[in-house]
């Protein structure tokens, strides 16, 4: 049976009287199923140029594959535009949208080919390879400017990172000041030390007698947070590599930190830059996912769509006049839809060559290579899903 978080599209041979046959069915749904009617709708299934059985038999087994990689992309767009809008289901609704049109409008609200961009007199390959060729570019749009966004998002993290943290991490460029520091000494430097909080009486006591060189009574606190505290010290350069190995030991963290003026002021400039660009990237790839969205989902229903027509022409034969459904049903009842519409149906049952159970047959007709046709479920309809995009 087919998903209960999914729309359905068929197509059925639309007989003498197509618009008796889909009332029929609607009252029934609305009826017996309770389905309201907005979950209802038809569309026009376009007279393609049928072409060979081999074209037919070749495009039923590519289909398939076509449509897994359009699945794919729009769900891609689909995901970046959570991240993007931190998966609020209000935003999304005002994003996921088909020229304006909500999914639901734009399946349901009287579904239309677009005879405009896709001329329904080429041959149904060449219409398949303009729908792959469109779907292609697209895709790759999106991947180039979500890469681009990435890796300046990914820039602008890492120095918003730098900001935070316990001081043994984070940038000191904000915490300490020039004055924190010995000017203009030739033998002599001030070094930074990150003291676990449990530490710090050792270090008041220890740090003089790390080496002979530390300057006595020069240790300030110049900050603390809830897991270090930041000294200043003063000591000989000559001894530097020697007080930091014996920091270590004691579990001190000598912060390797050098104040410049120039390059902190580069830092913020950096940090203010990358921050503008990823605001400027954020809103261009918004608007390019919303875009690709919409562009992407139309070409998968449109591929849909001759998935559908394919498979009318090889299942009931020609003419190939076929009408189009479109049913949306609710959880609770898509037991009770599908058996309607397996009801209603019934009467293709001798075209469609399935075996009772709605399995092909593995019988007579479909033998050799095309046995691998009928190697799937078959009702007595053609039906393929459009998945939910659940908001």
């Amino acid at each position: 049976m087919p998903s209960d978080q999914s729309t359905w599209l068929l197509s059925v041979p639309q007989g003498h009287d197509p618009q008796a046959l889909y009332q029929r069915l609607e009252t029934k749904l609305t009826q017996q199923a309770k389905l309201p009617p907005r979950n209802i709708g038809h569309f026009d299934i376009p007279s393609f140029k049928t072409g060979t059985l081999d074209l037919l038999i070749s495009l039923s087994e590519d289909l398939p594959k076509q449509e897994g990689f359009f699945t794919v992309t729009v769900a891609k767009a689909v995901d970046t535009l959570r991240n993007l809008l931190n998966n609020d289901p209000s935003k999304l609704a005002q994003h996921l949208v088909i020229d304006e049109k909500s999914v639901d409008d734009y399946l349901l609200g009287g579904w239309k080919w677009k005879e405009g961009r896709y001329d329904v007199q080429k041959s149904l390959r060449d219409l398949v390879d303009t729908l792959n060729k469109e779907m292609t570019t697209i895709d790759n749009a999106l991947k180039s400017k979500l890469n681009n966004y990435n890796l300046v998002k990914g820039s602008l993290t890492q120095m918003q990172r730098k900001k935070t943290g316990n001081l043994s991490v984070r940038s000191l460029a904000d915490v300490v000041s020039k004055s924190d520091f010995l000017q203009d000494s030739e033998y002599m430097e001030t070094l930074l030390v990150a003291v676990p909080k449990n530490l710090v009486k050792d270090w008041n006591v220890k740090y003089e007698r790390l080496n002979a060189m530390v300057v006595p009574r020069t240790s300030t606190l110049l900050a603390s947070d809830d897991e270090f505290s930041l000294f200043s010290v003063v000591v000989f350069r000559r001894v530097h590599d020697d007080f930091v190995q014996k920091c270590r030991e004691q579990k001190f963290i000598v912060r390797d930190f050098v104040y410049s003026e120039e390059e902190i002021a580069k830092q913020q400039h950096d940090f203010e830059m990358a921050g503008t660009t990823e605001k400027e990237l954020w809103t261009d790839l918004l608007r390019l996912t919303r875009t690709t969205f919409s562009e992407s989902f139309q070409i998968l229903v449109h591929i849909k769509i001759i998935r559908l027509f394919v498979e009318s022409v090889l299942r009931y034969g020609l003419p190939a006049e076929y009408v189009g459904i479109v049913v949306k049903p609710e959880p609770k009842s898509t037991k009770k839809v599908f058996n309607i519409l397996q009801t209603q149906f019934a009467y293709l049952s001798p075209k469609s060559n399935a075996a009772q159970g709605g399995k092909a047959a593995a019988g007579d007709e479909f033998i050799g290579e095309f046995q691998t046709l009928m190697d799937q479920d078959f009702f007595d309809f053609i039906l393929y899903e459009v998945p939910w995009i659940i908001t």
